[in-house]
């Protein structure tokens, strides 16, 4: 399933990082499978390779600094990557259409990193310091940076079996996770590795376009920064997309073209371009939040079109 996005480009399914981590966080969740059962020298080779690649506390030796991003290519049961694998695409997929792979997969992993250093840090305050695996720390970051980029967006997503704007679901799993951190810290969930890569998502979004930018240029993906796309004054509500949504100005010796099509709207011809620049916002935003005029557009090119 393709669509055009924002940027003029094409949007798929299921984007090119995204199907990277699925299949090798698949690989290497089938690998730990193979190892389970599996000994060297007396000792599990699976506890050997959790050993060497899950993020070990702090003050016990066993702590090695590429843990940072190899736990997040850890999981610790079916139904744990299941979920991961499926918010990340839920979530994600949004997010590296309109980004691009190099800029989101930079995104992803220092929100892993940052949900790292918090486990590390902060959980042991709370009596809290285990192996710590699992994508969901990178995921919460992904899920901060839909929620400000879409915050009226509404989703449907356990253990809420009703629609809710992705603001209010940020905010409501967040304040689970700070709950359960704090009152229970013998959980074998890492509630403060969610906090940590909900934080980094949070202040990526925010304060973070600078490092993306030259992370990028260093990988080889977009040359140029990306721009801050806003809603047009007649179609924004407080508080909505103000960041990320990426849009590069076209230069000024180009002028953009204008091709006619046979529909009008009050003896005005609507263009192709305009055409796709509505349906491009409907599909980032949905029908509701297209401007008075661009519903009159929709429906003059609906009257117009032969039976």
């Amino acid at each position: 399933m393709n669509t055009r996005n924002i940027m003029g480009g094409r949007t798929s399914f299921l984007p090119p990082f995204i199907t990277f981590l699925v299949i090798t966080n698949v690989i290497i969740f089938l690998v730990q499978g193979i190892l389970e059962n599996m000994t060297f020298a007396g000792q599990s080779i699976q506890d050997q390779y959790l050993e060497f690649f899950a993020l070990q506390p702090l003050g016990e030796g066993l702590f090695m600094p590429w843990q940072v991003v190899s736990y997040q290519f850890l999981h610790g049961g079916f139904f744990h990557l299941f979920f991961n694998m499926f918010a990340l695409w839920m979530f994600g997929s949004e997010l590296e259409n309109i980004w691009g792979k190099h800029r989101f997969a930079v995104f992803y992993l220092l929100s892993g990193i940052v949900a790292a250093l918090a486990q590390l840090f902060v959980s042991p305050l709370f009596g809290s310091a285990a192996q710590t695996i699992g994508a969901s720390g990178s995921i919460m970051g992904v899920l901060v940076a839909f929620a400000m980029s879409f915050p009226r967006r509404e989703i449907l997503m356990f253990p809420l079996f009703f629609p809710i704007q992705a603001r209010f679901f940020v905010l409501i799993y967040a304040s689970f996770d700070l709950i359960r951190g704090l009152s229970d810290p013998g959980s074998t969930t890492a509630h403060f590795a969610h906090l940590g890569g909900a934080l980094g998502g949070f202040l990526l979004m925010k304060f973070g376009q600078p490092l993306l930018d030259r992370l990028v240029r260093m990988l080889g993906g977009n040359k140029e920064p990306y721009g801050v796309y806003r809603l047009p004054q007649d179609e924004a509500e407080d508080g909505d997309l103000q960041l990320i949504v990426s849009r590069r100005p076209d230069p000024p010796s180009v002028v953009r073209p204008s091709t006619p099509t046979r529909y009008r709207l009050n003896d005005e011809v609507i263009t192709e371009e305009m055409i796709d620049d509505i349906l491009d916002r409907m599909n980032l935003y949905g029908y509701n939040r297209l401007s008075a005029r661009d519903k009159q557009i929709l429906q003059a090119i609906s009257n117009q079109i032969d039976p």
